[in-house]
């Protein structure tokens, strides 16, 4: 391929993803006459860095580069604390964490996503909350799954091999995959083996002797009074071999072991490439090695490959537009923002039950399969009803007030003002022509006489609002 931009040649129509080069998939993307830095691409960087740019955030985009707007979703963890949030949010988990029911959490971590200075770290807590899943199903105590967020939170974009090893010793994590009953007599094995198969190595890097030597290294591991404890009189103190390795002893040292390996990497790479960039097809080694040099050179630092996807030419070529599916948390939460709305957040939180994300709740410990797995019959029309009962709910409310006083604030007069308006900050990909009048059409039938509303519950049933 011979072109220096990817977006020479209308890439999301020209360009299989085999067919682009790698360096110049990665080089950082930089405006230009033909390829200007617009509202376009700047809602694509809030949609895969956060969970979609509210009206400040698109004003502020707008007069800065690509580079200082990942500064701004990046926000508390480059410095930029806002204690102000930070309070307010403690203080709702602390209101919730006192009634111990761990459903609550859900609309707790929900008001961080809507309203946290840092959405990039939020998106990556969630990454990581699917990648080591965990779910309150089993680990009732609230405190305890609390603590595991806070705990992805703090590792968000950083060490990978710290998170690893702290997310080991976890109480959560500890309770989930049994390693309460992981004894010298008896080892369990379950810890040992999602470490290697979901969450380091992948199917194939390892083998049945690896499971059963890791799985000697973490007897002894326990958890007491709701934190990590070892107990020496149940750890089998003898040499294990793993991965080729010999003579390990300890828990410690087989995760780093395991974290030597040279398929982790790449394992941990795709996986972000998969949540940030598109949902398939599946990127070759070739592309990925230039993520994976730099994860390796930055000493495994999460934050590096991120920022170098989210500001790459691959990126804000907008060759991903369309190309992922919207969680149903990405939809709530993208929509909210987008119409600077507020509601009762309990209740959204229930509500993404039947679509098929509970926050705190994934469905097994290989997490959400994402991607087109969101979509059924079922999920899409859950998904329109969901829009119309938040639209309907009483404690839905536009900056403060109804959505007609929000949209003259807006200086949006018409109804095709409020389409256009709709098309562009809601949707990755833009309305045809054709569809519009459909649109339009639609509304003008419906029973409902506040067009205003009309016109979103009937973007609600576009398949285009499920495409990030």
């Amino acid at each position: 391929m011979s072109e220096k931009r990817i977006d020479d040649t209308h890439a999301r129509v020209s360009h299989k993803l085999s067919e682009i080069d790698p360096e110049i998939a990665w080089q950082a993307w930089q405006p230009s006459p033909e390829s200007p830095w617009n509202g376009e691409r700047a809602r694509l960087l809030f949609r895969r860095g956060g969970f979609g740019a509210s009206p400040e955030d698109l004003e502020y985009a707008l007069k800065h580069s690509p580079s200082q707007v990942v500064d701004r979703m990046l926000g508390d963890f480059v410095g930029k604390r806002n204690d102000e949030f930070e309070r307010e949010s403690s203080q709702i988990a602390s209101s919730v964490r006192a009634g111990g029911d761990a459903e609550r959490l859900g609309a707790w971590w929900l008001h961080r996503m809507l309203h946290s200075p840092s959405p990039l770290v939020e998106k990556m807590t969630l990454f990581w909350h699917g990648h080591f899943a965990t779910g309150a199903d089993k680990v009732t105590d609230s405190e305890l799954m609390y603590a595991q967020n806070q705990l992805f939170r703090t590792h968000a974009l950083g060490d990978f091999r710290e998170l690893v090893h702290a997310i080991s010793k976890d109480a959560a994590m500890l309770i989930y995959l049994d390693s309460e009953s992981n004894r010298k007599a008896h080892p369990n094995e379950n810890y040992a083996r999602e470490l290697m198969e979901l969450f380091c190595l992948g199917e194939g890097n390892y083998s049945e002797h690896d499971v059963q030597e890791l799985a000697r290294c973490f007897t002894g591991w326990e958890v007491r009074r709701k934190m990590f404890r070892f107990n020496p009189y149940q750890h089998d103190s003898g040499m294990k071999s793993l991965l080729g390795t010999k003579d390990i002893e300890s828990g410690e040292a087989a995760i780093d072991v395991v974290l030597r390996h040279a398929e982790m990497p790449f394992f941990v790479v795709e996986k972000l490439f998969r949540f940030l960039v598109c949902d398939e097809p599946r990127p070759s080694r070739s592309l990925l090695q230039p993520l994976v040099n730099r994860f390796i050179e930055s000493g495994y630092k999460t934050e590096s490959v991120v920022r170098q996807i989210l500001e790459s030419e691959l990126m804000l070529s907008l060759w991903p537009v369309g190309k992922k599916i919207r969680s149903p948390v990405e939809l709530a939460v993208n929509l909210i923002r987008g119409l600077d709305a507020t509601t009762n957040l309990d209740r959204l939180a229930k509500a993404l039950k039947p679509l098929g994300q509970a926050l705190f709740f994934p469905p097994n410990v290989k997490g959400w399969d994402g991607g087109r797995a969101w979509i059924n019959s079922s999920t899409l029309i859950g998904r329109s009803n969901f829009v119309v009962d938040l639209l309907g709910d009483g404690n839905t409310r536009f900056h403060g007030g109804a959505l007609d006083e929000w949209l003259k604030s807006q200086r949006i007069s018409s109804l095709d003002g409020w389409m256009e308006w709709l098309s562009d900050s809601l949707l990755a990909v833009p309305l045809k022509p054709d569809e519009q009048l459909r649109w339009k059409e639609q509304i003008s039938s419906s029973t409902n006489t506040n067009h205003w509303r009309a016109a979103l519950i009937t973007l609600s049933r576009n398949a285009k609002l499920q495409l990030s």
